[in-house]
């Protein structure tokens, strides 16, 4: 039987990971921190700490994936119809803003897929947190169980 403190404490873990926005990598600090002092009381706060870890570790990674396939195009966007070999400084640079490229149109969506990605996980941040609440176990999805 799961009572209100358990309940509490695995609602706070997915909860304190906002705490990024006040703390840097608060994301991982506040759910490691709250699942180490705890996870010996109950299977279900060990089991709402171990996916609300691995959920943000599974974010980091996918958003590490995306940021290197976004950059190199805004950087050879940035570059393009600059002469590297014949380079005298920036008085020939600039940057043509009427006629994007498609490596921009590339990055820009990869860019939208971020902001995508980024608004999905607060919803299943609240998502879990709600399930926690109610006393229910909840599994991210698209989550790399990286602790069993």
């Amino acid at each position: 039987m799961v009572d209100n403190h358990q309940k509490n404490l695995a609602t706070f873990i997915h909860l304190s990971t906002f705490s990024r926005f006040i703390i840097p990598f608060g994301n991982f600090i506040g759910p490691i921190v709250l699942w180490a002092a705890n996870k010996e009381k109950s299977e279900f706060i060990d089991q709402h700490g171990k996916q609300a870890i691995n959920f943000q570790i599974s974010v980091l990674l996918y958003a590490i994936i995306i940021g290197t396939i976004t950059v190199p195009f805004f950087i050879f966007n940035l570059f393009n119809g600059m002469d590297v070999i014949d380079f005298h400084g920036f008085h020939n640079f600039h940057i043509n803003v009427g006629k994007p490229s498609p490596l921009l149109y590339i990055g820009g969506g990869l860019g939208a897929l971020a902001i995508i990605g980024f608004i999905v996980e607060l919803a299943l941040i609240v998502r879990a947190s709600l399930s926690a609440r109610d006393g229910h176990i909840y599994n991210y999805p698209l989550t790399i169980n990286f602790l069993k």
